[in-house]
């Protein structure tokens, strides 16, 4: 089985890209040039396909897509609530999960949530390689066999730190924050042991093959994204988006599937700029970004300052967002926090697919107005992001208010913020029905 970029370049139109084309309400054609130009991938290993997989669309003809991070840590190793978190991820829309684990058995972690995951997973390998070893002792033949051996498992994408060299490591020394990316710095900690080069960029050839053969899609990792808004943009961030780039191309021309991977901390202003620069070195493949969040004093609340920065990212350029939950900085995610970061992220990807004008991307907006408008409180409640919280403070309003829920009665003709005679909908009604005689 080829990869989807091999057939797309063939000019041929997979059962992939036929479904995602009626999942998108666009053509099967615009997939396939989108995806034979490196502007969209599919991230759909040959085995998970074959398996449970609902395969999904990422780039800029297709509505931007969320990704949710899971995982268990030295502290915590329970595959079970990593289900569970799994779980209320895709309740509330997640398009892509991410097994980040580093505790417990990694292998049997990531088999059970393989099993039980429908839509597009990745991993970041390196994780793995350190299990039971010092970083300064992985050698290529772990880093490739890692890698294979989660190709086989059905990965069907790879955070790959491949773009941070050993001559941008002064750079990284000047931050406030440093690198925070845990693959970077570890791989950073490589090679300043080792005095070589990062060894996934000198493998890289051997790892594209890899990639192919299981029609796994790179996710090219920032391992020097900016962790504060005082290192957003500056010299070692740019260095490796560049080197990012040129992996990028080769990848490409080894018949791979390519989405890169943006920065975590970036002030407003800078939005902009940083999605067409990696529009400008990166041949406009799909960028992935995590945030960005528009400032730092916010712990407790990075799901927010992240949205903010998800719905100019994707404005800009971005085809593609990380959640980021309340606990970003804090501690590790519980499944409340989960269904947080997903929704702010899905109302972020929203907001940007309605301000770039994607077709059909407000038709949900004006359903739900229209239900609003009508008090139809059913249809108000079905139309929205998330339909649980909506319902549940629905009922709390309605229950202090003294009406009933599901009241059908002409005389409930208001809501339950104004009251009857202060309710402008109720008003708007009595307008409406003025001018149509």
């Amino acid at each position: 089985m080829t990869t989807q970029l091999i057939t797309a370049k063939a000019g041929e139109t997979s059962k992939e890209m036929y479904f995602i084309a009626k999942t998108e309400n666009v053509s099967p054609e615009i997939i396939r040039t989108q995806t034979a130009e490196g502007r969209l991938v599919i991230p759909a290993n040959k085995i998970h396909l074959a398996g449970n997989l609902k395969p999904c669309g990422i780039g800029r003809a297709v509505t931007i897509k969320v990704n949710a991070n899971i995982g268990t840590s030295s502290a915590s190793s329970s595959i079970e609530y990593e289900l569970e978190k799994l779980k209320v991820a895709l309740d509330v829309g997640a398009d892509t999960v991410m097994d980040l684990s580093t505790g417990g058995d990694l292998d049997e972690t990531r088999k059970r949530i393989l099993a039980a995951c429908p839509v597009p997973f990745g991993t970041v390998p390196v994780y793995e390689m350190i299990i039971g070893r010092n970083v300064s002792d992985i050698s290529p033949k772990i880093i490739l066999g890692t890698i294979e051996k989660q190709a086989k498992q059905g990965v069907d994408f790879f955070t790959i730190h491949a773009g941070l060299l050993k001559e941008y490591l002064p750079a990284a020394t000047k931050r406030v924050m440093g690198i925070v990316s845990r693959g970077g710095a570890l791989i950073a900690k490589w090679m300043l042991t080792n005095n070589k080069q990062n060894p996934f960029y000198d493998l890289f050839d051997d790892i594209c093959d890899i990639m192919v053969e299981y029609d796994v899609c790179f996710s090219l990792g920032d391992g020097l994204r900016p962790g504060c808004i005082a290192d957003a943009t500056d010299e070692a961030q740019l260095a490796e988006l560049k080197t990012l780039g040129e992996l990028t191309m080769r990848a490409k021309e080894r018949g791979c599937q390519v989405m890169v991977e943006g920065p975590g901390h970036v002030p407003f202003n800078q939005i902009e700029k940083n999605m067409k620069l990696q529009q400008k070195y990166c041949d406009n493949a799909p960028f992935y970004v995590l945030g960005p969040l528009v400032t730092d004093i916010a712990p407790g609340y990075d799901h927010i300052t992240s949205a903010i920065g998800g719905t100019a990212a994707g404005y800009y350029g971005a085809s593609y967002l990380c959640y980021v939950t309340p606990k970003e900085h804090l501690g590790l995610p519980d499944a409340d926090d989960v269904r947080e970061g997903v929704v702010a992220a899905k109302i972020a990807a929203h907001a940007a697919d309605v301000a770039r004008g994607l077709a059909g991307a407000a038709e949900r907006d004006r359903n739900l107005s229209i239900a609003r408008a009508a008090l139809d409180w059913k249809n108000h409640i079905t139309q929205s992001i998330d339909p649980k919280t909506a319902q549940k403070f629905h009922d709390q309003a309605c229950a202090k208010s003294g009406k009933n829920t599901n009241a059908t009665s002409p005389d409930d003709d208001h809501c339950t913020m104004c009251g009857r005679d202060w309710c402008s909908v109720r008003i708007n009604k009595e307008l409406v029905k003025a001018y149509k005689k």
